[in-house]
């Protein structure tokens, strides 16, 4: 606190080093969602071993179509690190800035990489308080985010990834079933000998909707 109550205003190496911290604190909180991703795909994959075994078609696909996603939420999860990682790099820059003219200097890498960001779900509250301190600092000009576009995908993009789930069935399955297995019949050990996969980890939980439905639910909190 200042004199008479006032407090006094931060100078610019300070508060480019603040903004350093939070952005590497951000990056941190990333890395923990990307291996709590990866851990839901683990068993997202066992579950589909599980139903490649049973010739359960329905489920084989639902489980692909969730590994699909899982893996684009840790990509863009990627991108948005590459963004902040940007940022930070270009707020170093400033520090050498502020050393020869006592002053942060405007920014249009930082202008554009904010801009992406604040439509992020994950970090878009913290790149909010960030933008609004940094237009405060003149390092970045007014932005408006509320005309900006969700960058979430759609599901119509999501319904568009057939191709990649009989990618994810090759994968998960050891390349021994290109495609979902066919319908079980009613007759024993009808299931044709492809469809059955090695278990890479012993054990096998039988997938139910109940299950399904909570592995749906956990990745789209993590997505979220």
């Amino acid at each position: 606190m200042g004199l008479f109550g006032k407090s006094q205003e931060k100078n610019p190496k300070e508060m480019v080093q603040e903004w350093r911290n939070k952005l590497r604190k951000e990056s941190y909180q990333l890395d923990r969602q990307v291996r709590a991703i990866q851990r839901e795909e683990m068993k997202l994959k066992r579950s589909l071993k599980d139903a490649v075994q049973k010739g359960d078609k329905d489920v084989c696909k639902i489980l692909a179509k969730e590994i699909v996603r899982a893996r684009k939420a840790c990509n863009k999860i990627c991108i948005t690190k590459t963004q902040m990682n940007s940022i930070s790099l270009q707020m170093k820059n400033q520090l050498a800035t502020i050393r020869v003219a006592g002053s942060v200097s405007k920014s249009t890498e930082v202008m554009q990489a904010m801009q992406s960001l604040i439509r992020v779900p994950e970090v878009a509250a913290t790149m909010r308080e960030l933008s609004k301190e940094m237009m405060k600092a003149g390092i970045i000009e007014e932005m408006l985010d509320e005309t900006m576009e969700s960058i979430n995908e759609s599901e119509d993009e999501e319904d568009e990834a057939n191709e990649e789930i009989d990618k994810i069935l090759c994968e998960v399955t050891a390349d021994k079933l290109g495609v979902a297995p066919a319908v079980v019949t009613d007759t024993p050990g009808s299931v044709v000998a492809s469809t059955s996969v090695e278990e890479e980890e012993e054990g096998g939980e039988e997938v139910d909707d109940k299950e399904l439905e909570e592995m749906k639910m956990r990745l789209q909190s993590l997505r979220s």
